[in-house]
């Protein structure tokens, strides 16, 4: 089932346009994965599906997204809602300088969605479901600031489904990490997508390999192809794909 369908998607900064007529569909519960050289539109597309674009002055989308069939680009829509539903995790760990349960904390208490007493169990809840509370269980009141850049980025997943996503948005989530922090992410990415939709961007042609169902292939603004992650790296509908997936191109 589609949790996403994305049609005939242009958005432009300014006059110039970084995506030209994007299509595609994200299936729910699945992990899909956007490669493709650097400036190619990949994290433009990504923002573009909890108007975290809108911020930008001068940006302009056309075409629809629809979230469960609900166009997020009509009138009336409520941005706020809508970044609960799709939620963010960036390329760089970026903890609040607080504590390690404010930190998982601030979603819930901004959103008011539980009682002091219940936010316990939301923050429990969340760092195992990051796979980090057994790491951190006996320090919650420690800065977050002083755990590992692979703690960091796990801790901002964990404050990112405190506030029950239905879809998680991965901007490069392991480019700062070293290759052990990395592999943890990415078992913890094929956990979530039991109970998430996940999207991710990756540089990193063999993660999108390991961990995604779909792939996205993009180039100069475009969806050069879009297919089951196995198609897309061992039979590639498309030359160019082929191309830079064995290093002949980008």
């Amino acid at each position: 089932m589609d949790k996403i369908r994305v049609e005939g998607l242009n958005f432009y900064y300014g006059k110039h346009r970084a995506l030209t007529d994007i299509s595609l569909a994200v299936r729910d519960r699945r992990i899909t994965a956007l490669i493709g050289p650097s400036g190619c539109g990949k994290s433009t597309f990504l923002r573009c599906l909890n108007r975290m674009n809108d911020t930008i002055r001068g940006t302009r989308t056309e075409g629809r997204i629809l979230l469960d069939g609900q166009d997020i680009y009509t009138s009336g829509i409520n941005v706020v809602e809508l970044r609960q539903r799709v939620g963010m995790v960036f390329q760089r760990p970026n903890p609040f300088p607080q504590s390690i349960w404010d930190n998982v904390a601030f979603g819930p208490r901004v959103l008011r969605s539980h009682t002091r007493s219940g936010l316990a169990d939301v923050i429990e809840e969340s760092l195992r479901g990051a796979a980090l509370w057994e790491e951190v269980k006996d320090r919650l009141r420690q800065d977050a600031l002083s755990l590992s850049l692979g703690q960091q980025q796990r801790l901002c997943i964990a404050r990112a489904i405190a506030i029950k996503p239905e879809v998680i948005l991965m901007d490069e989530p392991c480019s700062a990490l070293d290759p052990i922090a990395t592999l943890q992410v990415e078992e913890l990415m094929r956990s979530l997508k039991m109970d998430y939709t996940l999207v991710i961007v990756t540089h990193n042609m063999q993660q999108a390999a390991r961990v995604s169902d779909w792939t996205g292939f993009f180039w100069m603004g475009e969806l050069v192809e879009f297919d089951i992650t196995e198609n897309v790296f061992t039979r590639p509908s498309n030359r160019l794909t082929e191309d830079y997936i064995t290093g002949r191109a980008g």
